[in-house]
């Protein structure tokens, strides 16, 4: 019998290995098994199909050794890495790759065993060389990391090297197993003195040590109260020692025992719904549930602040008290904090979070957990879709319009909704799209009745939409080249809305403190060495950065071109907004949410409740501001460069600037009263922000539908972008339009370029696109896949294109 193998490489197939007589009761579909590849790698893969057919081009090796008594993953979650694979134009091993907490993908690493017939001379052997023979001859085995440690370098392979080399030891490859359960040690009373008469006979006659009596006081305290007592929690409450604790031990008093414990502590598990749908919610509920009587998926197109959550909420009770999980998918981790608070107000523990904060045992955990059942409900970002669900019965996909679900690099460049709706495919479970600003395939697939579309079109409480306004920039008073950054009538919205008690909100969608610095005498920019962008200036750092290969320079003083030092900053971020306004409107707190200000697990979830307690008057963010939180005391929301957003050289623009500034203005007035919406602008007049201002998605749809059916565009076609990277321009540029030449024959009407992206390079190279707008022909689509391919591998097969990268990017976002 033959298995075949998905092993964590970007392989083009899988291979195929030999199972052992002895393996062939232990080992099924799913499970993961030791493999070696090569002259001694080992893998750990995972058996996707077992055959009897014998591989005829070579000869299958065996498998070394079954890692689990049962599978890791189910069989549906190897169709969905098959569909990943085939449909994104990657292989089935990356996709592994991305699916499998790290712990699961084990390491090789090099173990150095004692050549039992060397003759014991050590004296040809230099000093370092010296150190490990002898620990070698003790040990019989030591790890590279063991290595490390004995002579204190990082470096061993030369002298490793020169060990093999003199046959004193040889190398043996093993796999690694790297989770551990988390041990901690609990305190129990010994079994002597759980009597209670000799537990009060000890404590009436207890003689010295005054700060043991103590420490058992508060054990029996603890006891009491909590049920289990840790050793950290009992040393902390009585303010003791170890050793005091040792010595209760010594007298056989208390005894200690590791234990392993979970690393996420959850709440107890309890369903408590302590609302009422509105008549407008109960209304879209039943139209969504009409829909999944006949179809698998449904839009809920609900305005800002109408309630959309506790729409969710009331479906997620009915599906859990089937038995069944739920999968919550939101675009950003930024967006789980909030959410998850509710949720567990009303679903207890129930629930869980996964997402790429988490560390890699914690992940272990709650994929082991949701493989039993045990977890009920899911929260996450796009990557929790690759959890061994049991029984799953609804996907929801929040903010499903999000640019965020589509993973750009590396490999899979999957989209979580639209794979989350093939895996809904294949569980039979409902999936529900929700949005304020849908993204235009979606309404469109809505409309054309592919699928299910409920809609909630007024605010919970029945609070009106906010009132938008325009700031005309061209009015202001600024100086040429520079942008407006706060405008005197946005300054004084701001004191009032302060002076009123309520909230503010500003949007500006660049990090950092100055998007570029420039010489007013020749006009040089400061650029990254290694991409074709301007570095911006981070004040807080006090460093320049590049913001697509992250690099970072010390800020510049003097022109490189002409030695000028006339250096000015240009445009603003959001840390110099952040520094303008506390030095415009001191006294008040201004706080600012970006990548920068939020890297750690929890810095999102402590900044977001630092808000909705009013401890921050101003709040000033990128796009993290701006995806569906919920904050009830905001009543003001500035857009500061509405221009910066319509001025993209991509199809979707008007669509995204659209969905970003009537997802920002729906922070305003979500409870009491009409918000109100600044927009800077310099063209007030652009249809875009005529639809924003009326908060018209339907109009926006249908003006923006118009131009994609004129120009062949999504939903009308199907997108495949290739990208082309390379380190000398030149034979980028040739190897894209080699490429083309390649698809001309069969794809002429559907090419649009090769061309220079706006960024050209990046990371040092260099890169040309081209892309791919076909008819929606899911044959066509498959061999354009197959010739994109092929075309590929014609290209390296030319000398000086081999090292040409190419990368297809499958619905290019």
């Amino acid at each position: 019998m033959f298995a075949e193998v998905i092993i964590p490489l970007a392989l083009p197939k899988n291979y195929t290995w030999h199972i052992p007589d002895e393996m062939l009761d232990s080992i099924s579909i799913g499970c993961r098994v030791e493999v070696n590849l090569g002259k001694s790698k080992k893998y750990a893969g995972i058996v996707k199909n077992i055959h009897n057919q014998e591989p005829l081009s070579f000869e299958a090796k065996d498998i070394l050794n079954v890692l689990d008594p049962e599978p890791v993953i189910h069989r549906y979650q190897l169709q969905l890495w098959e569909w990943m694979a085939a449909y994104y134009m990657c292989t089935e091993g990356e996709v592994m790759a991305a699916a499998l907490p790290s712990h699961f993908k084990l390491s090789s690493e090099t173990i150095l065993i004692y050549n039992e017939e060397f003759d014991d001379d050590f004296s040809a052997l230099d000093n370092d060389e010296f150190m490990i023979a002898e620990a070698l001859q003790m040990k019989h085995e030591l790890r590279l990391t063991e290595v490390q440690q004995i002579l204190d370098a990082t470096h061993v392979y030369p002298v490793v090297n020169r060990l093999i080399g003199k046959k004193l030891c040889f190398v043996w490859e093993s796999l690694k197993q790297t989770f551990n359960a988390k041990k901690e040690s609990f305190v129990l009373l010994s079994n002597e003195y759980h009597d209670e008469d000799k537990l009060s006979a000890l404590l009436n006659n207890w003689g010295r040590a005054p700060k043991q009596m103590e420490l058992l006081l508060s054990y029996l305290h603890l006891m009491k109260t909590q049920g289990e007592v840790t050793k950290a929690d009992l040393l902390k409450k009585a303010s003791a020692s170890d050793a005091q604790l040792k010595g209760l031990v010594e007298k056989d008093i208390l005894r200690i025992e590791k234990r392993s414990v979970e690393r996420i502590r959850y709440a107890p598990k309890d369903v408590t719904i302590d609302f009422a749908l509105t008549p407008s919610q109960a209304e879209a509920l039943g139209q969504i549930q009409e829909c999944f009587a006949t179809k698998q998926v449904c839009l809920l197109h609900g305005i800002t602040s109408s309630g959309k959550t506790h729409v969710y909420i009331k479906l997620i009770e009915n599906f859990i008290r089937h038995g069944q999980q739920v999968l919550y998918m939101l675009p950003e981790i930024a967006l789980t904090s909030q959410i998850i608070r509710r949720l567990q107000k009303h679903f207890g523990g129930y629930i869980g979070i996964y997402h790429s904060k988490f560390s890699q045992n914690e992940r272990v955990e709650i994929w082991n957990k949701v493989k039993s059942g045990e977890m009920k409900i899911v929260l996450g970002a796009r990557s929790s879709l690759f959890l061994p669900y049991q029984d799953l019965g609804l996907i929801i996909c929040d903010e499903e319009h999000d640019s965020s679900y589509k993973q750009q690099d590396p490999a899979p460049r999957y989209h979580g909704r639209d794979a989350a709706i093939y895996m809904a495919s294949l569980t039979g479970s409902k999936v529900l799209l929700g949005s304020a600003t849908p993204c235009l395939e979606t309404y469109y697939n809505a409309k054309t009745e592919k699928y299910g579309l409920a809609q909630l079109n007024e605010r919970f409480g029945e609070v009106k939409m906010p009132a938008i306004e325009f700031v005309d920039n061209r009015t202001i008073a600024h100086k040429p080249g520079e942008k407006v950054m706060l405008s005197p009538q946005l300054l004084d919205e701001i004191k009032a809305s302060v002076a009123k008690g309520k909230q503010v909100i500003l949007f500006q969608n660049r990090r950092g403190y100055s998007p570029y610095q420039l010489c007013t005498v020749c006009g040089w920019i400061a650029e990254c060495r290694n991409c074709d962008v301007s570095l911006t200036y981070h004040k807080q750092s006090n460093k320049l950065k590049c913001h697509y290969c992250g690099n970072v320079y010390p800020p510049v003083t003097t022109c490189a071109a002409c030695g000028s030092n006339k250096l000015v900053q240009r445009s603003f971020g959001t840390e110099k907004i952040e520094e303008v306004l506390e030095g415009e409107l001191q006294g008040l707190k201004v706080s600012r949410m970006d990548f920068d200000s939020v890297k750690n697990k929890n810095a999102h979830d402590v900044l977001i409740q630092q808000f909705e307690q009013k401890k921050i008057d101003v709040l000033v963010g990128t796009q993290m501001v701006v995806k569906g939180l919920d904050f009830d005391n905001v009543d003001l929301v500035g857009i500061l460069d509405a221009d910066g957003l319509l001025h993209f050289a991509d199809f979707r623009v008007n669509e995204r600037a659209f969905q970003l500034m009537e997802q920002v203005s729906g922070r305003a007035g979500r409870r009491e009263g009409q918000g109100k919406v600044l927009i800077q602008t310099m063209n007030p007049t652009h249809p875009v922000l005529l639809h924003v201002s009326r908060h018209d998605y339907t109009g926006m749809y249908n003006e923006e539908i118009e131009k994609r059916k004129q120009f062949f565009y999504p939903p009308y076609s199907r997108v495949i972008n290739v990208h082309f990277k390379h380190k000398e321009r030149e034979i980028c540029f040739q190897a894209a339009h080699q490429f083309a030449k390649g698809m001309d024959f069969l794809y002429r009407k559907y090419i649009v370029g090769p061309a220079e992206p706006v960024i050209n390079r990046v990371r040092g190279m260099f890169l040309m696109e081209m892309l791919l707008k076909l008819p929606r022909d899911a044959q066509m689509i498959a061999k354009c896949k197959e010739d994109i391919q092929k075309e590929c591998a014609n290209l390296h097969n030319i000398k000086q294109f081999k090292k040409v990268i190419v990368l297809p990017d499958v619905d290019a976002q």
